[in-house]
């Protein structure tokens, strides 16, 4: 809801066939190469995210592999080792989550999402596991010309499609938006002064401010209601859903999510 360069599509982490968890599989596709691999026996639980929202979730080059890290990523392990079940990650762009979902090609999204009125007729809804504030990012040059909302009124903002800050940014008077389906794509927009400003999460821009240069937050604040982040399940697997909500409830009361918080940063910020 991310790397500094071009990196290719987010390799499965495991790989399995789906028994119980909502859909049954003849075989897995690994994003990474394409090569369909089938296992009878395993359970497994497929995710659906857009690995390019660090510290959320975000691809890391681990023990020499392109692996998709993050502490929503830490959240769907979790759920899955409490099920008994295999985790099987799929990178997709933020725009089809939901599609994919409702299709039952994933058996549930964790992604930044946030519970919309529209999100909440198509799909059922976790209890809130994370809250977040929006940040407003520019390049360095213009952090003065950007430091409140009423000077964003006309000007040209990237942004991700789909995503709450896209609602945000139409709320802009005169805003003229470039939409896209990666958060790195927005950021290259700005480096090649396509676009003025972006509006991300603030510890998805905080992320990105360090490690790329030329970069900064500005002072505007956005007077934006959080709802918090929640994960998406498809219409009517309540099996589902009272366990995924029973995990987060656990994971809160532990406060391992602050824990997942907190190393994912360090983890994005290359530490």
């Amino acid at each position: 809801m991310n790397k500094w360069g071009k990196l290719s599509l987010g390799m499965l982490l495991t790989v399995g066939l789906m028994t119980g968890c909502g859909q049954n599989k003849d075989e897995n596709t690994t994003a990474a190469t394409g090569e369909a691999t089938a296992s009878p026996t395993a359970k497994t639980l497929t995710l659906g995210t857009s690995a390019d929202f660090p510290p959320y979730e975000f691809h890391k080059v681990v023990d020499g592999k392109d692996t998709i890290v993050g502490f929503d990523i830490d959240i769907a392990k979790d759920i899955a080792a409490d099920m008994g079940a295999e985790l099987v990650v799929k990178d997709l762009p933020f725009d089809s989550l939901l599609n994919e979902l409702s299709s039952g090609r994933i058996d549930m999204v964790i992604s930044g999402l946030s519970p919309t009125e529209e999100r909440k007729k198509a799909v059922d809804l976790s209890d809130i596991y994370y809250k977040a504030e929006q940040a407003v990012v520019v390049r360095e040059a213009d952090k003065d010309k950007f430091s409140n909302i009423d000077a964003l009124k006309g000007a040209k903002i990237g942004i991700q499609t789909g995503s709450i800050q896209e609602d945000i940014a139409k709320g802009i008077e005169g805003a003229q938006l470039t939409s896209l389906s990666k958060i790195s794509e927005i950021v290259l927009q700005l480096q090649s002064n396509r676009v003025d400003a972006s509006i991300m999460e603030g510890p998805v821009a905080k992320s990105f401010v360090k490690n790329v240069p030329g970069l900064v937050i500005t002072d505007a604040a956005l007077e934006v209601e959080d709802d918090g982040y929640v994960v998406g399940i498809k219409k009517g697997n309540t099996e589902l859903l009272d366990q995924v909500n029973k995990t987060l409830k656990r994971l809160q009361s532990e406060g391992k999510i602050d824990e997942y918080v907190a190393a994912a940063s360090k983890l994005a910020d290359g530490e």
